[in-house]
């Protein structure tokens, strides 16, 4: 509960009194207070919040640095996070804001790719640093455990697609005012499992509560990043050509699929998910000196293949056709099976398999690799000229296409719905002006502060 987000929305519908009695309520709900306690608190936020609003006395250059850009379009509307359409429209326009500091950067934000490189020069050559950072799953709160171990395998799993090897991994925590402080090690304890099965190291971290005293409650926000490196270029996604074979590992789900089985009551299924078989594949590759004639991996994470399928063809311009068999053989069959079971398109939602484009002549010695290091893996397509990501089921030919939203795996989902709104390109327009104002902003402050400079 966000009490300071409480008085901002209630402040100007509310007189004073109303408001500080209700949040005081809002206040003993969480806490084991007394009355006179939780109107002071009450009180101080209040205050604190009114003291915010003084600004009329500020010149234009202040005010602007102490607002944002209110875009009137609001996460969950945008189904920002929910791995669809509009969540890639707003990773764009992100990634727009940050290109300007992308001159030293190999591959940036607007690649839309797994990881982020950069390349610098050392005495023996080029080596390229690669780093991603993933968050936990937002329903594995009291999971922490299985949040923390799929959030590792994730951040490790954006560096080892991008060609590169995982030597470090940071720790990020945000735990509200009223949470257990066993949930911080709990978490800590699913990292440091997946950094002991692949000895990779935790080297640093962050402790801090959500919102500081402004947020009550026990939700656990947390991520873990990953730094990488290779001496040869990363395997971009952009570099998938017509004729390439599409290979891709078995894959048993990770954060979402662990959600949908816990919030379904299917809990046998959470052990399918704990393993670290994407690693292991990606190493294999690695070691065995394919990499270099591979020309793109990547995860099947962000929407499914569905998503992935839609953000490789848009990327590298080439069209990609899948065998919906091939693809179904490749899904854990207890974790298809309970989507089959519950109606959820495994199409559109995270199976964390490792997919592979290669070369026609590369492809085979590949599969053996992968199959050497006790991972299954199939051929499920082709690249092709198209343009356009296609899906061969049953003698027909569909459009992979990414819903607005990843496909829905909660009973919450199902209500919320995966269809796109009416007023997407409204919404669209407004999200495109809040950041082209996010910009000026920065180019104003950067400007102002080289002057002084």
């Amino acid at each position: 509960m966000d009490i300071e987000g409480f008085v901002r929305r209630n402040m100007d519908s509310m007189d004073e009194e109303s408001l500080r009695n209700a949040l005081a309520d809002l206040i003993l709900e969480f806490k084991d207070t007394d009355r006179e306690t939780s109107i002071r608190m009450a009180d101080a936020v209040i205050y604190e919040v009114k003291n915010t609003l003084k600004t009329g006395g500020l010149d234009d250059g202040l005010r602007t640095i102490i607002s944002y850009p209110p875009a009137g379009v609001g996460m969950g509307e945008m189904g920002v996070g929910s791995r669809g359409e509009g969540d890639f429209f707003v990773h764009r326009k992100i990634a727009d804001i940050v290109s300007s500091t992308g001159t030293r950067s190999f591959i940036n934000p607007e690649a839309q790719d797994d990881g982020g490189v950069v390349r610098t020069e050392t005495g023996s050559g080029d080596v390229y640093i690669t780093t991603a950072v993933d968050g936990i799953h937002s329903r594995l709160s009291e999971y922490p455990f299985l949040g923390g171990f799929h959030v590792t395998r994730a951040a490790l799993r954006d560096v080892c697609v991008m060609g590169s090897r995982p030597v470090a991994l940071i720790s990020d925590l945000h735990l509200a005012d009223d949470g257990d402080v066993g949930k911080l090690f709990d978490f800590t304890a699913g990292v440091a499992a997946v950094s002991e099965l692949v000895g990779v190291p935790v080297v640093a971290g962050s402790t801090l509560r959500v919102g500081g005293d402004m947020v009550l409650g026990d939700r656990l926000v947390s991520a873990v990043g990953a730094i990488g490196f290779s001496e040869t270029p990363p395997t971009a996604r952009k570099r998938a050509e017509p004729g390439d074979v599409i290979l891709l590992t078995e894959g048993s789900g990770g954060g979402t699929i662990t959600t949908t089985a816990i919030y379904h009551g299917l809990f046998d299924v959470v052990w399918e998910t704990l393993d670290v078989n994407f690693i292991r594949a990606s190493e294999a590759i690695m070691d065995s000196g394919l990499l270099g004639d591979v020309h793109a991996m990547t995860d099947v994470t962000n929407g499914g293949l569905r998503g992935d399928a839609h953000e490789i063809s848009s990327t590298a311009g080439v069209g990609l056709e899948f065998d919906a068999d091939a693809v179904m053989s490749m899904i854990n069959p207890s974790v298809l099976r309970m989507l089959q079971d519950l109606e959820i398109d495994p199409l559109g939602v995270s199976i964390d398999s490792l997919m592979i484009i290669a070369p026609e002549d590369v492809a085979p010695d590949v599969m053996d690799t992968i199959r050497g290091a006790g991972v299954d893996v199939a051929e499920i397509g082709r690249v092709t000229d198209s343009g356009v990501p296609v899906l061969l089921r049953d003698g027909s030919e569909e459009e992979l296409r990414p819903l607005f939203r990843e496909a829905a795996y909660t009973q919450i989902k199902k209500m919320v719905g995966d269809k796109t709104p009416q007023d997407f390109e409204e919404m669209k327009r407004k999200v495109e002006d809040a950041a082209r104002r996010a910009i000026e902003k920065k180019d104003m402050v950067v400007r102002m502060i080289s002057r002084e400079d």
